[in-house]
């Protein structure tokens, strides 16, 4: 088969490259990293031949070791184990490292158009340039930094990756060996369990490395193309934090954790602009400008080094001073040196001075019991007496009095009571030092009932917020199938209630209403979960319009598709004119956050692709994007079949029981990746609900069965079928947006999908029915998709990104070899308990390994 240019630029500037830079490993002067350089070829050979002949990993690992007569003991095998975990670890580094480098060369990683085309079409259209002018004052892209544990870069290897990326570009030989040899002697792992500041510290990397640099460049583009002020599109661009913030499930986050990132997220943006003012003060070094580079020294030199106990918001005394020096620049002295004075304005008008709004996040379990203890503490002195919050959800709602009294909590309190209202008394301290741009929304995660959020707004009233200066935005998380099909009749109750809608009118009649993702997967299925989420939004925008509410989606979409990521600008571009897309806002984590906002070239171009998205989904909208109401009937009908096939599968006795024995599940609650417990009420029995969704589709990409992203969707297109239906879906394929991208982030899945591996298992007495059943919905949903997709292999249409994943499956299968290896050793029963310690580190190790490679993981 002929390959294409960009396949052909994708062999020569990356994986011969690769192949090249990864023999510069066996050049470093480590001897035990030579020796496993030598063998791990040969190695990863025996690892691809055993997969196709379906052997079990012991058997593949034994015969290997029956090949070299040194390695009889046990501990000689384990320890070459450990170091060619090690090797892999590194040679995934490099091979991220020499795919960005080839970011340019490689051009747009599939068929969407960016900002440059929206542009060059504006040239030729005053009526369409003016349509974007509008546009952009009131549209924004919020990226959300969550500090989901799905990579696992530490610190220092991340800055390591940047400057091979940079090095690979320039062919920089011998700094690229000595950056190999830096990266031999890091360690990828932390000795402790990091803390949510910790977390917080760890993402302030992209955040002054990337994210301060290209959201600037980004307005310098759009201001320069379509000839704008620099202060008419004030913050295209915000950006979101939760380390620190959410503290759902977290007993880890505290008022204190909070109030030290918070102070963090001000601090490092104040070392920022201090970094480019001494930029701006070297080369301005003119007559008229000494007094406000004087104040501009002192301000950002404090907060930067010497911050306040409780500062107060420096905007627009900032902003104040650089315009000064700007008239001056203009009106004296030729404009000289303007744009850097320009440059550091946009940075302010688009951060302030926080870098990020920082989000906080509760379960509506845990407002309830905080409700519970103030009214019960305050007996009588509330308005609540315990029946009303034991009543009928109207009576509920119609017993809230909304009255303003600071209620006090004694240190007696449960630790989940004080820490909410503690934090909602902190809130009001970090808008003080930075506006409410600082912290304006408190996510309210299990969303099930208006009550919830009137709850929660009752009790910010009574921790000494006024109703009338309540500048907080109260944020439902509708997530499981069930919550998501009550969310209409939620907003309608909050939308109808008195207190509530004078709430909404004095914060601009601006709703954010937040969408899960993992857990509806989790819940559902991956087909319901997207169509149950898809038609939320219909009915949420329809009842927005009606009740003039200007609705804002945040949708919890990871960057795997099992988390509701894949191809995610253009689910974006393909909205359809019935559901509101005015601003973005998305979460990001992990490996989505160092695969496409790691370095300045990949942030620039998905952020443009974001932004691109929203404004074309309403400027040149497509109208095959609106499904018709048999469209939607069809989609319906498959969600129901894929859902009670889903259903099936989560109801199974096997299940939970399979993925703890044959998955790496029970390691994840060891490591220390996250300060999160991998599962809720962690002192407990495990229970599919209490585990979280990160967890869940974490153990089944190990498993390389990547469940969460496709199973029942083979079961409904064959649905579709015998009921006369396929015309239909294949046009809806061929002409929706959304149905279009959904099936293509399903075959991201399913080609990140080895079944090969754990096929050992057809026979196995215990679980062999069980993975036949998996098998075999992966086999069909693999045939309807081929025929939907008029394909001869899995992503087809995306030969580059095809080949990207497989490259990163085949460095990772000796690691899922060993891993499996070690899981059925210790599942055996056979080893001593010093024994399994040394295996189930063995298994930590390549758990990194694995999902670092993956990057968008499942």
């Amino acid at each position: 088969m002929k390959l294409s240019q960009k396949q052909v630029v994708f062999e020569n500037e990356v994986l011969t490259r690769f192949d090249l830079f990864k023999s510069l490993f066996l050049t470093l002067p480590f001897q035990r990293v030579k020796h496993t350089g030598t063998l791990l070829p040969f190695f990863a050979a025996h690892c691809e031949n055993g997969v196709e002949q379906h052997l079990a990993p012991e058997h593949i690992i034994d015969s290997f070791f029956g090949q070299y007569e040194q390695y009889v003991q046990e501990s000689d095998r384990t320890d070459l184990l450990f170091r060619i975990v090690q090797y892999i670890e590194r040679q995934v580094v490099l091979f991220d490292a020499v795919e960005d480098s080839s970011f340019r060369a490689l051009g747009k990683t599939d068929e969407t158009a960016g900002l440059d085309s929206l542009f060059k079409l504006a040239q030729g259209d005053k009526n369409l340039k003016a349509r974007i002018v509008e546009k952009l004052k009131d549209f924004s892209v919020r990226l959300v930094l969550t500090a989901h544990p799905t990579q696992f870069y530490p610190g220092p290897v991340l800055a390591i990756i940047n400057d091979l990326i940079e090095a690979i570009k320039n062919n920089d030989i011998p700094n690229i060996n000595l950056l190999l040899q830096q990266l031999g002697k890091t360690p990828f792992i932390n000795k402790q369990k990091p803390t949510p500041v910790d977390e917080a510290i760890s993402l302030a990397w992209y955040l002054e490395n990337v994210f301060y640099k290209v959201t600037s460049s980004i307005h310098s583009k759009i201001d320069n193309e379509l000839e704008l002020a620099s202060d008419d599109v004030k913050q295209l661009i915000e950006l979101g934090f939760w380390p620190g913030g959410d503290r759902d499930g977290n007993p880890n986050v505290t008022v204190e954790s909070t109030k030290k990132v918070a102070t963090m997220l001000r601090t490092i943006l104040f070392r920022c602009y201090y970094r480019d003012f001494r930029i701006v003060k070297r080369r301005i070094t003119f007559r008229g400008v000494e007094e406000y580079l004087e104040n501009l020294q002192e301000l950002l030199y404090n907060n930067s080094f010497n911050p306040s106990e409780n500062p107060e918001d420096e905007t627009d005394k900032i902003l104040e001073n650089l315009n000064n020096i700007k008239n001056v620049l203009v009106k004296y002295h030729n404009g000289l040196f303007v744009e850097l004075v320009e440059d550091l304005i946009r940075k302010v008008n688009t951060f302030g001075c926080y870098f990020t709004t920082l989000d906080i996040r509760q379960d509506s379990s845990v407002l309830r019991q905080t409700i519970g203890y103030l009214v019960e503490s305050y007996n009588g002195q509330t308005g609540l007496s315990q029946d009303d919050l034991e009543s009928e959800e109207k009576e509920k709602q119609a017993a809230f009095k909304f009255n303003e009294e600071l209620l006090e909590f004694s240190d007696e309190a449960e630790p989940l009571v004080k820490d909410t209202l503690g934090v909602i008394r902190l809130l009001k301290s970090i808008q003080k030092s930075g506006t409410e741009r600082a912290a304006q929304r408190f996510i309210i995660s299990n969303c099930q009932q208006a009550s919830d959020i009137l709850g929660l707004m009752q009790l910010f009233l009574w921790q000494g917020w006024k109703k009338d200066a309540l500048t907080i935005d109260f944020v439902p998380l509708f997530e499981t199938v069930d919550d998501l099909a009550r969310a209409k009749s939620v907003m309608q109750a909050l939308y109808t209630h008195g207190e509530y809608a004078q709430h909404l009118k004095r914060r601009g009649n601006k709703q954010t209403i937040m969408l899960g993702f993992s857990d509806s997967t989790k819940d559902g299925g991956y087909l319901m979960a997207n169509w149950s989420i898809y038609k939320a939004k219909i009915e949420l925008t329809a009842l927005a319009r009606e009740y003039d509410v200007d609705l804002v989606f945040f949708d919890g979409r990871g960057g795997p598709p099992a988390r509701g990521g894949g191809k995610t600008q253009r689910f974006y571009a393909a909205m359809g004119g019935e559901i509101e897309n005015k601003h973005i806002q998305l979460t990001i984590q992990g490996q989505t956050i160092s695969s496409q906002y790691g370095s300045l070239d990949t942030a620039q171009y998905n952020i443009e692709q974001l932004l691109h998205a929203g404004l074309i989904s309403e400027i040149k909208q497509n109208s095959s994007d609106t499904l018709t109401e048999k469209q939607k009937s069809i989609i319906d009908d498959m969600a129901v079949e894929s859902h009670r096939k889903f259903m099936t599968l989560r109801n199974h006795p096997q299940f939970l029981k399979y993925l703890e024995k044959l998955s790496p599940l029970k390691a994840l609650s060891s490591i220390n990746i996250s300060s999160r417990p991998v599962k809720r009420n962690s002192d407990k029995e495990l229970r599919l609900q209490d585990l979280r969704a990160i967890s869940f589709v974490t153990a089944w990409s190990q498993l390389k069965q990547n469940i969460p992203g496709f199973f029942g969707v083979g079961t409904a297109l064959e649905w579709a079928e015998e009921n006369n239906l396929w015309s239909y879906v294949r046009n809806l394929y061929q002409n929706s947006g959304f149905f279009n991208t959904l099936i293509d982030n399903c075959m991201m899945s399913m080609t990140k999908s080895n079944f090969d591996i754990t096929a050992y298992m057809r026979d196995d007495k215990e679980f062999g029915e069980f993975w036949t059943m998996l098998k075999e919905e992966y086999d069909k949903t693999k045939t309807y998709l081929l025929k939907l997709s008029n394909s001869d292999m899995l992503m087809q249409n995306y030969p580059v990104e095809r080949a990207s994943i497989l490259e990163r499956e085949k460095i990772v299968l000796p690691l899922l070899i060993i891993q499996h290896y070690a899981i059925r050793n210790i599942e055996s029963g056979a080893l001593t308990e010093e024994q399994q310690e040394v295996y189930r580190k063995l298994i930590s190790r390549t758990i990194y390994g694995v999902v670092n490679a993956g990057r968008n993981l499942a």
